[in-house]
């Protein structure tokens, strides 16, 4: 296994090469580490695993890029496409001015296309700043990030605003010898505190309950707002806030996957606890009904992105953590002048944030 890290002052992350998935990422501030990032408790545990996993499931940690999300049923690869099952080469990594940039390259191609993953930290800034370049291919491929938290008391969870939340017509584990789910499947609400529950009754999407014991999927459909499109984390144990940001333009879905003891079979087994995805995405559920008609599509959401010889395209994404106390998310997140505002509850906070970095209000095609 190899791991290449990267630090700025008062931040580092490693990627594991093998996989392309982020293995650690550290925030030094006030005085202590936050760990943001989730890690699969089977990863360094040295023991035997179902030959069948992929790579990514043997492998699972912290952030990695899907392309394509879920299902590779178009051009043959692993659950998740290549980027997230199999190696990344370093082609440079090298101090700033300012802290460290690092650019990656898958050594697959996707439908043609070569893809670099290019991070960035800034010293002070509790964030790693990241972008995928895809560069020539055919056809086209949808993507997601997959950033896992995970909690040991449960959290409270904030919103840009969307338009609605939506499960798909299955549940991911309906065996009830295998797993258990809590939402109705399939179900809509464009209220993301009342949403049908599998039992009757409604659920809050904003409260992780470390008691409900479930594997969950529901996917959030982004407003026309104007703004960075964001997800926060209030870890109740932890005392921190982790906070998911991205270009609704560029990634106008976030997937929540809720990993909480639902799965009974290896190597989930009911231990993989706590764990919550928030996968903001261009994309719907395979790659085959991503680039072919499918029911986000029908809403006016994108689905994938155009590859074409000589063209390239790029996508970026924002993960962060910081220390906060009275475990209440902000209920706005604004960004200008280099600061990130994050406001609640009449007070607000600022932190240093590269707000140019998402691009909001960049045209992008469909």
């Amino acid at each position: 296994m190899t791991i290449s890290t990267i630090k700025a002052k008062g931040i580092s992350v490693s990627l594991d090469l093998t996989v392309g998935h982020i293995a650690d990422m550290v925030v030094d501030v006030a005085g202590r580490q936050l760990r943001p990032l989730h890690r699969a408790p089977w990863v360094d545990a040295g023991e035997a695993l179902p030959n069948d996993l992929p790579q990514g499931t043997v492998r699972l940690s912290g952030d990695f890029l899907c392309a394509p999300f879920s299902r590779s049923d178009v051009e043959e690869a692993p659950l998740h496409g290549w980027p997230a099952n199999s190696a990344w080469d370093v082609l440079d990594s090298n101090a700033t001015r300012d802290g460290w940039r690092a650019v990656f390259r898958l050594r697959h191609k996707v439908m043609g296309a070569s893809v670099d993953k290019i991070f960035t930290l800034i010293d002070g800034h509790p964030f790693l700043y990241q972008e995928h370049v895809f560069s020539g291919g055919s056809g086209a491929i949808s993507v997601a990030h997959h950033p896992m938290t995970v909690m040991k008391g449960g959290g409270r969870l904030a919103f840009s605003p969307k338009r609605f939340a939506a499960t798909l017509a299955d549940p991911l584990e309906p065996d009830p010898a295998r797993g258990r789910y809590m939402l109705a499947y399939p179900a809509r609400s464009a209220d993301l505190g009342r949403f049908p529950a599998a039992g009757g009754g409604t659920l809050d999407l904003a409260e992780y309950r470390m008691d409900d014991r479930r594997e969950d999927f529901v996917t959030l459909v982004e407003a026309d707002h104007g703004g960075p499109g964001w997800t926060a984390l209030a870890r109740q144990a932890e005392g921190d806030l982790v906070l998911v940001l991205k270009n609704p333009a560029e990634l106008p879905v976030t997937m929540l996957w809720l990993s909480n003891g639902g799965r009974d079979y290896a190597p989930w087994s009911g231990r993989h606890l706590g764990v919550l995805g928030i996968e903001d995405g261009r994309t719907a559920v395979g790659h085959a009904a991503s680039i072919g008609d499918n029911w986000l599509k029908r809403e006016g959401v994108a689905t994938a992105f155009a590859l074409g010889e000589g063209r390239s395209l790029s996508f970026r994404h924002v993960i962060g953590a910081m220390p906060l106390s009275g475990g209440t998310p902000p209920g706005e997140i604004t960004a200008a002048g280099g600061r990130m505002r994050l406001a609640a509850g009449g007070s607000g906070r600022d932190v240093p944030f590269d707000s140019d970095f998402l691009r909001i209000g960049r045209s992008v095609p469909a």
